[in-house]
């Protein structure tokens, strides 16, 4: 195996190392299904709970308690922390993918909307429709940095690849506003033929923006901006009486779903090469958010009224499942975690949080985990190993003196086995 060699820190290894090293180590032995775990993230804005979904089995595995009227949420793109946006609590809760709890909650302005995270995962930007700014939140303190002035903010979506944000105003501007996200300044707004333009996202290769839009004149469309010249380049109609709530579009860019509101609502599937609509799908009353899964096999979209989500397959665009979520669902985001040893200590850090292990026991236990990275990052696979058995023992003790319950160590047993199973041991 080739030697690594990067520099660890005293007590655990740094995300991004940790990220490097598995995907060189993953390449090395082959990837197996037990390290990638992906999970949905649905607001529910009645019940001030945020519902979390196994997208393999479609169903509701945990209910998580956030602030007053979430509405909006983004995953940090490890897929270990979910930023929910509380609308009437004038916050963002932050829940921790490794045991489903709000870790943090971040004070931000006014009436917050939307949000969204920048690639390397390093800043959360929230929209604060009634301070009329975007506070940018550092993830790794969970504190506002900075806020950009912008008139009356309201979606916002961040492009996977340079530095560029779209953000929407609603009913209150017909334009789009272009940030940049590495000086956190305005760009330039981008104009809109229609009365609301509302929810934006952005292709995977940054060339266009799709954007829902509705006019009192023309009706619902999707107004399809080019990024290289930030002019509008098309115009798709959407079905007559509608009300284009959310848009997704695949990670292969090959499609954009748009969720239009209604009683019954439907979702519009639209070809970007021909920026037509090629089908429509039937799904609940007053739909809002939609996502696409990470592989992008299925589409989830909100239904506000009908308290549930409907699960559409890319394959057909046809319904497959309707999960019960909470009272007045709203938007939804996908996260999938790929970093096995970044996954194991949130689930010892979380434990040490919630007092089931004091700061030494926990201290004890991220110390292998140091080591075996370190191990693996020095080429050493016996001895990284011998680590992770180490650790095992030490859960197995915990567990047999009672510090710590079955239900809580046998989760860090099986996380520790597959990563001597992927390391070769």
């Amino acid at each position: 195996m080739t030697k690594f060699t990067h520099k660890l820190p005293k007590l655990v290894p740094g995300h991004a190392i940790r990220v490097v090293m598995f995907a060189l180590l993953l390449a090395y032995f082959g990837a197996t299904a037990t390290l990638a775990q992906t999970r949905g993230y649905v607001t529910n804005g009645n019940d001030n709970t945020v519902s979390v979904i196994d997208p393999v089995t479609h169903s509701v595995i945990a209910t998580v308690p956030v602030g007053l009227s979430p509405t909006a949420v983004a995953a940090t793109p490890d897929g270990r922390f979910a930023y929910v946006v509380n609308n009437a609590g004038n916050s963002v809760s932050v829940i921790s993918a490794a045991d489903n709890t709000v870790v943090a909650t971040v004070p931000v302005g006014t009436f917050p909307t939307g949000v969204a995270i920048t690639p390397n995962g390093a800043f959360a930007y929230v929209t604060s429709f009634l301070s009329a700014n975007i506070s940018v939140i550092d993830t790794a303190t969970n504190t506002v940095v900075t806020a950009i002035p912008v008139t009356f903010p309201f979606k916002l979506a961040l492009a996977s690849s340079g530095n560029m944000g779209y953000v929407t105003h609603a009913s209150f501007d017909n334009t789009v506003t272009v940030i940049n996200t590495a000086t956190n300044s305005v760009v330039t707004n981008i104009l809109v033929s229609a009365n609301v333009v509302l929810t934006p996202a952005v292709t995977p290769d940054g060339a266009f923006v799709y954007v829902t839009c509705f006019s009192f004149f023309t009706g619902p469309t999707v107004a399809v901006i080019n990024t290289a010249t930030n002019s509008v380049i098309a115009t798709v109609p959407l079905p007559a009486g509608s009300f284009p709530s959310g848009v997704a579009i695949t990670p292969d860019g090959a499609f954009a779903y748009v969720a239009n509101s209604g009683s019954p609502g439907s979702v519009s599937v639209i070809d970007t090469a021909t920026n037509t609509e090629v089908a429509s799908v039937g799904v609940g009353s007053s739909t809002g958010g939609v996502a696409v899964t990470p592989d992008g096999a299925f589409v989830y979209v909100a239904n506000g009224i009908d308290n549930t989500v409907s699960v559409i397959s890319t394959v057909n665009n046809s319904v497959i499942a309707v999960v019960p979520v909470g009272n007045l669902p709203g938007d939804i985001a996908f996260g999938t975690q790929n970093d096995p040893i970044g996954s194991l200590i949130d689930q010892v850090e979380a434990l040490i949080a919630g007092g089931a292990l004091t700061q030494d026991q926990g201290a004890g236990l991220l110390d292998k985990i140091r080591q075996a990275s370190a191990k693996i990052d020095a080429g050493q696979t016996g001895a990284a190993c011998k680590q992770l058995s180490s650790f095992i023992n030490q859960v197995n003790a915990f567990t047999g003196n009672g510090t710590l319950t079955p239900a809580q160590g046998q989760p860090l047993i099986d996380a520790a086995n597959a990563l001597k199973s992927n390391s070769g041991c």
